[in-house]
Formats: structure tokens, sequence, C-alpha cells
């Protein structure tokens, strides 16, 4: 396979890989940190960052700023040269200040999903970071590139594009995700790349589309790159590695996974997302959970209606205790069947 290269501030990938954010806590310092060792975009999640701090339950925002900074120094430590970037969701309460420590801590990349980032580019000028919006669709990628073209003459330095088998939330309906005539992921490169095609022309910039959502081997891979993807971003297939930030049982619920033991699941969000239909998910499908306490994680979120806190399940699951969290995962995470770490994992995705 003849590689393309992602070039991130002048830095340039060894492999065309990002290794996808993961919250809360999944994919922090470690993950990210080997990853870009190695040759790929290790990426940080942002998301509820600070819940091993002190002071998480009473100054939520403020742990959750402290925690980030702190896990991209620790990984920029572990990986002087590598690229390393952060994932950033629209949809949490903090996003801009989040995004300012981020620029602040010289992160090489930021990439923001659920919601369209449209005040990103004013975040992030006068410093060296790159920012990539996540798109499920053209129209999305037409949407964001137009209005920052507009209101900030910037152009994305990359657009992730994400399709419907991708794990935790997603950028399309429940109506879309129950139909016959769902977009798959091919189509979906191919109509991104068309919507980018004239900008790049009068622009004279390069805008690498990098493709996602349920990319588990090397010939998804391939297929990818020759519709004109760039790369590809891949979370699910980096959990289980021994580098993963998550607990070992997070880990094995993975490996233990069935195809039928993953679905579609409704989010406080407001979003579908894929996760594992675990006693958590079968609990909360029969009745609300009582919230006993509110981090104003979301700002779609609204703790009288809400079915259950998702940072509450998330924290569980990544601590290990999965039978009582929501753990998201891809469409195809059932066909993890063993342990790897990083390298192994990165050589057998591009026969090395």
């Amino acid at each position: 396979m003849n590689l393309p290269q992602i070039n991130i501030g002048g830095k340039v990938t060894k492999f065309p890989i990002i290794q996808g954010g993961m919250g809360i806590g999944v994919s922090l310092s470690r993950l990210a940190s080997a990853v870009a060792n190695y040759g790929g975009i290790g990426v940080i999640s942002g998301v509820q960052i600070g819940f091993r701090e002190d002071d998480f339950e009473t100054n939520c925002d403020k742990a959750n700023e402290r925690a980030l900074a702190k896990e991209i120094r620790k990984a920029r430590e572990l990986s002087p040269r590598g690229i390393l970037g952060v994932n950033l969701m629209v949809a949490i309460n903090n996003y801009k200040e989040m995004v300012m420590v981020a620029v602040k801590e010289k992160v090489d990349l930021i990439i923001s999903g659920a919601g369209l980032p449209s005040e990103l580019p004013s975040l992030v000028k006068g410093s060296d970071t790159k920012i990539a919006p996540i798109v499920s669709s053209s129209k999305a990628a037409a949407v964001i590139t137009k209005l920052w073209k507009k209101r900030y003459d910037y152009l994305p330095d990359l657009v992730i594009v994400e399709g419907p088998k991708a794990g935790g939330h997603l950028g399309f309906s429940l109506e879309q995700l129950s139909s016959d005539n769902l977009p798959h992921l091919n189509e979906i490169i191919q109509d991104v790349i068309n919507v980018l095609k004239p900008l790049e022309k009068e622009s004279g910039k390069k805008i690498p589309v990098i493709a996602a959502g349920g990319i588990f081997n090397k010939e998804d891979i391939k297929k990818c790159i020759e519709l004109g993807a760039s790369g590809v971003q891949m979370g699910t297939r980096f959990v289980a590695t021994e580098e993963c930030d998550a607990a070992e049982e997070f880990k094995m619920a993975y490996i233990n996974s069935k195809m039928d033991d993953i679905d579609i699941i409704l989010s406080p969000v407001g979003m579908p997302g894929q996760a594992l239909v675990n006693p958590f998910i079968k609990k909360i499908r029969k009745e609300k959970e009582k919230i006993s306490k509110c981090y104003k994680c979301l700002t779609p979120c609204k703790p009288a209606t809400t079915p259950y806190c998702i940072s509450k399940a998330l924290i569980n699951s990544v601590k290990g205790d999965v039978d009582n969290g929501l753990v998201f995962i891809g469409k195809n995470g059932y066909r993890i069947n063993k342990m790897t770490n990083v390298k192994e994992l990165i050589d057998e995705l591009f026969s090395i």
C-alpha cells in the first residue's frame, strides 16, 4: 500500500492514522503518546477529563481544565516530537475554556464534533494549533467550511468524516440509523471530497479528508485511501491495547463482546450513540435513573428529564465497573478477540 502522509503544522506522520479521542478517560496521555511515538497522531479526550481530580465533585469545570493541561504535558514528556491532538465535544459547557487550555499547552491539533465548532478558528487564532471538524455528511462539511471561510477567512486543516459504524455519539438521527437508506462511509467520503475540491482549488490549501467509523483492518484502510482519503481515524481498535488508559475490565468488555451486544442507545446529549447493551443499558431502558448529582457537563442535558447521568455512567465503566456504566464501542468492536499493544496493532494495520 502506498501510504499518504498527514501533515500537521510541518510535522508529518509515518502512518496515516489518527487514534480517535475516547472519553471519559479512555484515551489520555499514555495511549496518545504511544500512538504519537510510533508515527500516528495520538489524541487525548477532553470530556470530563478531571474525574480523578480531588475537587471534581465540587469544581468540575476547573478540575477538567487543570487535568487537560496535566495530560497534555504528560503526553508531551512521553512523546517530545510526536503529533498530539485533543478531542473536544462542542456540546460541553466549558468548550471555549477547554480549547484555550489546549492552545496554551501548544497541542498540535484540536478535533471537534458533537455539534458544529463554528467559533473554533477564533479561539486558536495566533497559535500554531491546527483544527479539524468531525462531520457525518457532505452537507455538514459544506456548512462548516463555508462558515469558517466567510467569518474567519480560514479553512479546516483537515476534515474527519465519520460514518454510522463509529462508537460513541453519532452524527445521524435515530430515523437515519434505522433506515434502509443509511449512507455508507465510502459514499460520505467521496461526497465530502467533492465538496472540498472547489475550496481547495480556490484557496490553494490542501484539506485532507480522514475517514472514520467502523474501520477495522488494513483492507478497510486501503479502501478508504483508494477513495481519496488521506488517512483514517480509529478508536475502538485501540481500546484493547496495553497502553489504553481504561481499566482492564473495560478492555475485556470489548474482547468478550458479541455482535448482538452492540446497539444504538439514546444519550442525554440528545444524540444517538453506539454502545454495549450491558446490564446498565438494560436497566435504564426500563426505568429512568435517579439523578443525585448534576455535573453540568453538557449543554443539551436536562437533569429533570434525562434518563441517566452520562458522566457517572462513563466514569463507572472506565474505572472498571462496566456492569453499572456506559461502554461506548464501534459497530465492529465484537471482532476484537485479544489484547495487543500499539506497535503490534499499527504494524498489523499497515502490514509491516
